[in-house]
């Protein structure tokens, strides 16, 4: 393996793989000292600490930190003792004999080195002015901002909200919502500007741009901010820490300087000074806030704090909107599978009903055809290719790696795979799920062939002119670059695969059925078919007229941790027998499908709720053969339901805890939390609920805890 260039040392080649947590130098309007020991002894410092902090490098180093005096050693020492620092903690302190004020940061390394950073809380620097609000005015700003936010019906008009509400909190010249895709490429889907910029909306990004490494710090450093592109650096000294021998971990501190690399591409865009705020949903970074400006620009901590809440509350109604829409997307697929549920029993085959009218089945993910493969046959609606193509595009797809239930996606079938060029004017996008684990079963949706026109900033097939770090230029013109697209289809989206996820699961469980129903009443296929039935992930339960068990697969065998004794009454496998024997009796009576919850009894004791649906069986001559009953586990339900309760009470509290002069933002908070509380927990049918509810509750008290930093600045 290569190893990676130190900081500064790189070039576009291997720019991936620089060491940027090992800047070795901060942004010249903060100190940063690095502590260890009781007495808190400076092991090493920045250059500047003379201009910022009034002492001398030399008088500092292999000092204790108290010799800067006023207070600051007793701040640190008190978050020392007392606070989890393995996050950056905010701290004010005072300085000196003139007790000049500051604003600071102090985070542990995993060394146990203490890592302060220092800023002058009230004073221009070099010429730049310290940007600030009155306390007022930006808990009024923030508490508009959040209950906007909180209305946003769509990702899209989150977004601009998002961007008006920052350019008009920060002052920049230019706020966007930069989204990324899931190649990694980026696209800016909002924009507030100065009117005398040229608008960058719709320009897409090479992932390129933002390197792997940058993008793992943005998870670790939700906010980074750039005063002026040229300002000169003040590196760190000594260059190592002595305890060590190794160069300082930068991740976490705010003032770490940025690569030459981002600088020149800083330059090549005109842009001086920058902000940026991490949108990061279930642990990923979804997207990012970027705050441009043409000249020096400096926000106080409060300000960045501000834009770090509103990121996060952001980043919140963000998976609610995206999470409402697998809820949106449940419903489409019960309403699916009831009407094929209804056709099997009136026609006895699914597969034909599920082509008889073409728009139920491509009009809902903009397909224009799609293709069954299902026990050895080929249906095809809408505009296809031809069956020997067909057969071809299917093994190439059972060739690509599984992702667990995942549907394969793909918007450009013949650039993935040329051999399967010919297919590109009807299905050069190819959206598949898989129906059986034991049969190459699939229903494939098509899409044609779509040019596309794709705004760039700057050329992507031309990123550099030169490989020195001081002459590199990523892109030297970002004037927009128009591409034409061929060959590609529009891409498949998160919600469009989500839906084509849940029709998979809805026709396996007709499947499922179907094959349940042959067994009662095909006995010289029952070897086939109980492989069928006996390898679903569904828990199925098959009972003859009488209401004894006749088939229980291994589904359902792993839940109750036992066998099915063969002859066995059913309702003896569940904790609430009454119910299952009026069920019986009445689907007997009726001939009706019956569907309730029930607790299913386990070989060790333990309950495990059931969502349980029974179909009588009848042969031709209308006598009942028997009962077909399907199962699905609800305890993750039960545990998002019990994680909504846990989030509320939460929210209770905290409204009851919160102070008379913070309430307009707090609540504001806590009402886009409850929002999106209920957005997700309505989302079932997508992913587990309860660790987005968790993630929900840890998300909003960490934007009370920045408004609660926000306060306590203030003063």
């Amino acid at each position: 393996m290569q190893a990676a260039p130190a900081f500064g040392q790189a070039d576009l080649s291997n720019c991936e793989r620089e060491l940027i947590h090992l800047a070795g130098a901060v942004q010249p309007h903060g100190a940063l000292l690095v502590l260890a020991g009781a007495d808190l002894r400076v092991q090493q410092l920045s250059g500047n600490v003379a201009r910022l902090l009034g002492v001398a490098p030399d008088a500092l180093l292999q000092r204790p930190l108290a010799v800067l005096g006023g207070d600051v050693a007793e701040r640190v020492a008190q978050l020392q003792q007392g606070a989890d620092l393995r996050e950056a903690v905010a701290l004010q302190c005072r300085l000196g004999v003139a007790q000049r004020r500051f604003d600071g940061a102090l985070h542990r390394l995993a060394d146990g080195h203490l890592v302060l950073e220092l800023e002058p809380a009230a004073t221009a620097l070099d010429g730049v002015e310290l940007q600030d609000l009155a306390p007022d005015v930006l808990a009024a700003t923030l508490s508009g901002a959040l209950q906007r936010f909180g209305a946003a019906p769509s990702v899209g008009v989150l977004a601009d909200a998002v961007v008006e509400v920052l350019r008009h909190l920060t002052g920049y010249d230019r706020v966007v919502v930069y989204k990324f895709d899931p190649d990694g490429h980026g696209k800016v889907i909002a924009e507030a500007r100065h009117p005398r910029l040229e608008s960058l909306l719709g320009h897409h990004y090479p992932a390129s741009d933002i390197p792997q490494r940058a993008r793992a710090l943005y998870l670790l450093n939700r906010v980074r901010m750039l005063v002026d592109v040229d300002a000169v650096q003040a590196p760190l000294l000594p260059a190592h820490l002595p305890a060590t021998e190794a160069p300082l971990d930068m991740s976490l501190c705010q003032l770490r300087s940025m690569s030459p690399i981002h600088l020149q591409y800083l330059r090549n865009m005109g842009v001086t000074a920058t902000l940026t705020a991490s949108l990061v949903r279930e642990g990923q970074l979804w997207g990012l806030i970027a705050c441009h400006h043409y000249s020096p620009r400096y926000l106080r901590c409060t300000l960045r704090a501000a834009a770090d809440l509103l990121a996060e509350v952001a980043s919140t109604r963000i998976s609610a909107i995206e999470n409402y829409a697998h809820a949106q997307v449940a419903l489409m697929v019960r309403r699916l599978e009831q009407r094929l549920v209804e056709a099997t029993s009136t026609e006895g085959d699914w597969r034909y009903a599920l082509f008889r009218n073409p728009r139920t089945l491509l009009q809902p993910l903009d397909a224009t055809g799609a293709a069954l493969f299902c026990e050895g046959e080929v249906l095809t609606t809408g505009e296809a290719p031809s069956t020997p193509e067909l057969r071809a595009l299917l093994a190439w797809v059972q060739q690509q790696p599984p992702r667990g239930d995942e549907p394969f996606a793909c918007a450009s079938v013949g650039q993935a795979n040329p051999a399967l060029a010919s297919l590109t004017p009807t299905a050069s996008g190819v959206l598949a799920v898989r129906l059986s684990t034991n049969s190459p079963d699939w229903l494939i949706w098509f899409r044609k062939e779509q040019l596309q026109s794709i705004t760039w900033a700057g050329d992507p097939a031309k990123p550099m002119v030169a490989n020195n770090p001081l002459e590199l230029s990523p892109r030297r013109s970002f004037a927009a670059w128009s591409e034409i697209v061929r060959g590609t289809a529009v891409p498949w989206s998160s919600s469009e695969i989500a839906l084509a996820r849940g029709i998979g699961v809805a026709l396996v469980d007709i499947i499922v059925q179907v094959h349940a129903v042959r067994l009662l009443i095909a006995e010289h296929q029952l070897v086939q078919i109980r492989g069928a039935v006996a390898g679903s992930r569904e828990p199925v339960l098959v009972a003859n007229a009488q209401g004894g068990a006749v088939f229980a697969n291994a589904a359902l065998l792993a839940l109750r941790g036992a066998p099915v004794d063969k002859g066995i009454p059913i309702e003896a496998l569940f904790v609430a027998e009454a119910p299952v024997q009026q069920a019986l009796a009445q689907m007997r009576h009726a001939r009706h499908g019956w569907r309730h919850e029930l607790d299913l009894r386990t070989e060790g004791g333990e309950a495990v709720p059931m969502a349980v649906h029974a179909e009588p069986v009848s042969g031709r001559d209308g006598a009942l053969l028997g009962f077909v009953l399907t199962l699905i586990d609800l305890r993750e339900a039960r545990r998002a339901d019990t994680a909504r309760l846990n989030l509320e009470s939460a929210l209770q509290l905290a409204a009851q805890g919160g102070s008379v002069e913070a309430d307009e933002v707090i609540s504001a908070i806590l009402t886009n939390a409850s929002l999106a509380a209920m957005d997700i927990a309505d989302a079932r049918g997508g992913p587990p609920v309860a660790p987005l509810l968790q993630e929900l509750e840890t998300s909003t008290r960490r934007a009370a805890g920045l408004y609660a930093q926000i306060r306590s600045f203030s003063g």
